[in-house]
């Protein structure tokens, strides 16, 4: 019986007028962080529409020089030679080229 009368006594205890209620300070951060979310949001927005499409620099040839010479003096005008486009295109966009493999198809040799 005890018991029951202590839950009774603490179930009937007055509660501040206060407590589970938002004040007029914390509406009015809420309104602030808003606006301020949605200032943000309109700056991003018109900042990433002046980026262009890409960064790439697709008007200027890639260009890799041929010795370390050319590094320092620029690349000298050659004369034609046959054969001359294709190595320029080759230079231009390198692709994985694989050595040629050995008799034994590039498999290790067994350790005997």
């Amino acid at each position: 019986m005890t018991g029951a009368l202590a839950v009774l006594a603490a179930a009937q205890q007055e509660v501040p007028e206060d407590v589970g209620k938002a004040g007029p300070l914390g509406l009015l951060l809420m309104v602030v962080l808003l606006i301020v979310v949605l200032i943000l949001g309109r700056s991003m927005g018109r900042h990433i529409k002046r980026l262009p499409v890409s960064f790439d620099p697709a008007d200027q040839p890639v260009t890799v020089p041929d010795s370390p010479a050319e590094l320092i003096d620029g690349p000298q005008p050659r004369p034609v030679q046959p054969g001359q486009a294709l190595l320029d295109t080759l230079r231009k966009a390198p692709l994985a080229i694989e050595p040629p493999r050995g008799e034994d198809g590039g498999r290790p040799s067994p350790q005997g």
